[in-house]
């Protein structure tokens, strides 16, 4: 099952609206197929380890990282009566799958049809594997992601805006596999206007996360990376208080345009999310700057944070904190981040966590 996990893990970041999924064929104690679901459309991982097993399946063992579909509301056939016509005696499952349209009536038609039918092994590590997938699925939304790197004393950039590099390569590194295993890549439209960032991924594979800007007054430069380059889509978040005109000319530009409503002149995060949710996205990164940060986690919809922080200090009260809006009057008001991770990455700390549920940052 670990080595199903690793060839599940390739199709994050592509999978969307589906799963990642890793599939491996055992006979006589050796490897006779492995597969993994490596985008939407496409073969499931299942299929895959199947057909690259042929004959030797006829009685051999499954393992599979997300209990087989039996459904057919999809694009492709339903892997229970392929695994059935293989002649694979035993199939192992990780988890089950959270859709209720699979959840427990793949294993149960495989029982039914006398497979010797196992569940559970690696249940935590595939449940980790698919929490962007069963968050879209039983939320309707998206799994959201807030990253941030800062200094020590807790700075995302000098008074005068300078925030390259603070974090270390090798956190670089990280976030770059960050980019590439979401779906979507949001930021504010400061930090266009700050840094003009590409917010495409360099590792290779490459992989095209969808740009999303939130600018409720569409004020991004028109000459901007995300508008021009064409290495990824981009979707402009805006609201009806932006000038029509100027949606024009974005649009021309070949991006999308989305008008939500706003609140208090700020975009509405959870009609952002849900339209985001509709469109099929499993995984969100937010590397937005401070007031962005704030909105999310004001609105409770960060479901994780991670920061890196450098060991540097900027001190001073112009340069900008991590966090902003305004900071609560109490101790017992602020925002907890509960079961924190601490890491060491190249020179800087990862911390990671779960924002505690019904706080706000006022």
């Amino acid at each position: 099952m670990a080595q199903a996990l690793v060839l599940a893990a390739r199709g994050l970041g592509t999978t969307s609206p589906n799963p990642p999924v890793g599939a491996i064929v055992v006979r006589n104690r050796r490897i006779a197929g492995r597969g993994y679901h490596r985008r939407a459309g496409g073969a499931h991982a299942e299929v895959v380890a199947l057909k690259n097993a042929g004959p030797q399946a006829r009685g051999a063992t499954l393992y599979v990282t997300l209990e087989p579909c039996c459904h057919l509301d999809k694009r492709t056939a339903p892997c229970v009566p392929l695994i059935l016509e293989s002649g694979i005696r035993r199939v192992v499952i990780a988890t089950l799958d959270p859709n209720p349209k699979v959840k427990g009536r793949g294993v149960a038609a495989l029982r039914r049809a006398g497979l010797d039918v196992a569940l559970g092994a690696a249940r935590l590590e595939a449940d980790r594997l698919i929490e962007p997938y069963r968050t879209r699925i039983t939320t309707g939304r998206p799994r959201v992601t807030l990253k941030v790197a800062a200094t020590l004393d807790g700075k995302i950039a000098t008074a005068r805006g300078e925030s390259r590099w603070i974090s270390s390569p090798q956190a670089r590194r990280i976030v770059q596999g960050l980019r590439a295993g979401s779906d979507g890549i949001l930021v504010g439209v400061g930090t266009i206007l700050a840094d003009d960032p590409s917010l495409t991924v360099r590792l290779r594979p490459a992989r095209a996360p969808l740009r999303i800007v939130l600018d409720p007054k569409l004020r991004i430069p028109l000459q901007s990376k995300v508008l021009t380059d064409r290495q990824a889509p981009t979707l402009v978040v805006t609201t009806q208080s932006s000038p029509k005109p100027q949606r024009e000319l974005v649009e021309r530009l070949g991006a999308e345009v989305l008008v939500i409503p706003d609140k208090q002149g700020r975009v509405e995060w959870r009609v952002l999310l849900e339209e985001l949710g509709r469109r099929g996205m499993n995984a969100l990164l937010i590397e937005g700057g401070a007031e962005v940060n704030a909105s999310a986690l004001r609105s409770d919809v960060v479901d994780r944070v991670i920061f890196f922080l450098a060991p540097i200090l900027l001190g001073g009260q112009d340069a900008i904190g991590a966090i902003g809006g305004r900071s609560p009057a109490r101790l017992t008001d602020a925002l907890s981040i509960q079961d924190p991770m601490v890491s060491r990455i190249g020179s800087d700390i990862m911390v990671e966590g779960r924002p505690a549920r019904n706080k706000s940052i006022s």
